[in-house]
């Protein structure tokens, strides 16, 4: 539970600095585990940007070209990316969202029980917050026992903050500065 939420505050972090940084905003537009590097001291890292966009601070941060042809991973890449070619911070916060998601149940976005119905997002919203140990990957449950009501006040949080990352409508998500502010306040209170 701890080296993972390390793991995911290290990756807002990334992201936080890619959207908000620098004078111009630079979207990944694939954000997924093949992306995410980690060091010798388990430190993530995003990598791969071959699909990032650099939009200029001038315009909207939801706006580019529209000649671009967006691309992305299933399963990770934001809904609107299908149906429209605008790149957004948004679209990077859903696919964080999701990445979030697999790394606390280590259920993929494109696991064959999900179907048009239910998809990883709704899976887990469904179980929060009193069902959240019957849907975390089983290891965390081994490494911390059932009976810790901070760690499972926790998984829930950190399931919550996912969910509100990966919702369908791109203006109902979190940003990535709320991200990191939460996350910090979750590992704030594991460490006491």
């Amino acid at each position: 539970m701890f080296q993972r939420l390390k793991i995911a505050i290290d990756i807002a972090h990334a992201i936080e600095y890619l959207h908000y940084g620098t004078d111009s905003t630079i979207v990944h537009s694939d954000l997924k585990p093949s992306n995410i590097l980690l060091d010798h001291d388990l430190t993530a890292h995003v990598g791969d940007f071959g699909l990032a966009k650099i939009i200029s601070s001038i315009l909207p941060v939801h706006e580019s070209s529209s000649s671009i042809t967006i691309k992305g991973t299933i399963g990770y890449v934001a809904p609107e990316y299908s149906t429209s070619y605008m790149v957004s911070i948004q679209g990077d916060v859903y696919s964080y969202g999701i990445l979030l998601l697999e790394m606390f149940t280590k259920k993929r976005p494109t696991d064959e029980a999900f179907s048009d119905r239910i998809n990883l997002h709704n899976f887990v919203s469904n179980a929060l917050p009193d069902h959240v140990m019957e849907i975390v990957d089983p290891f965390i449950q081994t490494e911390h026992g059932m009976n810790s009501n901070k760690i499972k006040d926790c998984l829930a949080s950190v399931l919550s903050i996912a969910v509100a990352c990966s919702r369908t409508v791109p203006r109902d998500r979190i940003s990535m500065k709320d991200v990191v502010i939460e996350l910090r306040k979750i590992r704030d209170v594991l460490y006491r």
